[in-house]
C-alpha cells in the first residue's frame, strides 16, 4: 500500500508523537508512515519514545546552531535524506521562518492547545496558551491542527476539538486535559486526512 512519508518534529516529552505512533500501530493512521523524527533537543524524551517505537530519529539541537538558517538546514537536510513529503509539528515550540515553509506548502501541520484564532501567535505556547485562557474565563477551549505558513498558528485550519473549562481549573490541569481529549486525539486524525489527500492527489493536491 502507497503510504505518504512522515516527519515528526519534537521539542519536549513527545506525547503527541506517542499518539502518532500508537495510531500508526492501530491502524488509525494507515495512509501515513513516521519514517522521522527530529527533535531540536538532543535531552527531549521525545527521542526515547521514538526508540521504542523503532522510528528512525535525530537531533538538530538549535542551541548548538549558530543560526536560524543553520538549524533549518540541518532540518530540511535530514527530511530530504529520508524522502519526507508531509511534516507534523507535535510539540515543537521554534518558529520556522518564510523561507523554509514556502518550500512546504500545505506539507507541514501543528497541533496547537487552543481554539485558534483564540490564545495563539508568537509566544503563545504550552502554560501560556491555558494561562491566558483561564486569565479570560473562557468557559470552553480545546485544540486545533492548522497547516503552517509564515504567520505563527496563522494557517488554514483543518480539525478542531473543543475541551470544557472547569472552575477549579488549573494550567496544569486544563493543559492535561487539553492534551488527552483533544490533542491526542484530532492529530492523528489529521495526519491521516492529509497523508490519504497527498497520496490521492498527488504533488498537485490542494485543499
Amino acid at each position: 500500500m502507497l503510504k505518504t512519508q512522515l516527519a515528526v518534529l519534537v521539542s519536549g516529552g513527545g506525547t503527541n508523537l506517542q499518539a502518532l505512533a500508537g495510531a500508526q500501530e492501530t491502524g488509525k493512521l494507515k495512509s501515513g508512515s513516521i519514517r522521522l523524527v527530529v527533535s531540536s533537543r538532543a535531552d527531549a524524551y521525545a527521542l526515547k519514545r521514538a526508540e521504542k517505537y523503532g522510528i528512525p530519529a535525530v537531533a538538530v539541537d538549535k542551541r548548538a546552531c549558530a543560526s536560524q538558517a543553520e538549524f533549518e538546514e540541518k532540518i530540511q537536510a535530514a527530511l530530504v535524506e529520508h524522502g519526507i513529503q508531509l511534516v507534523v509539528l507535535a510539540g515543537f515550540i521554534h518558529i520556522l521562518s518564510e523561507d523554509f515553509v514556502s518550500g512546504w506548502r500545505k506539507r507541514i501541520i501543528n497541533v496547537h492547545p487552543s481554539l485558534i484564532p483564540a490564545f495563539c501567535g508568537e509566544g503563545c505556547y504550552g502554560l501560556r496558551v491555558h494561562e491566558a485562557a483561564l486569565r479570560y474565563g473562557v468557559k470552553l477551549t480545546g485544540a486545533t491542527v492548522h497547516f503552517v505558513n509564515e504567520i505563527p498558528d496563522g494557517g488554514e485550519i483543518i480539525l478542531q476539538k473543543c475541551v470544557p473549562v472547569r472552575k477549579d481549573d488549573t494550567p496544569e490541569t486544563l493543559q492535561k486535559r487539553v492534551m488527552e481529549r483533544a490533542e491526542r486525539l484530532i492529530l492523528p486524525r489529521a495526519a491521516e486526512l492529509i497523508s490519504k489527500r497527498i497520496i490521492q492527489e498527488g504533488e498537485s493536491y490542494g485543499i
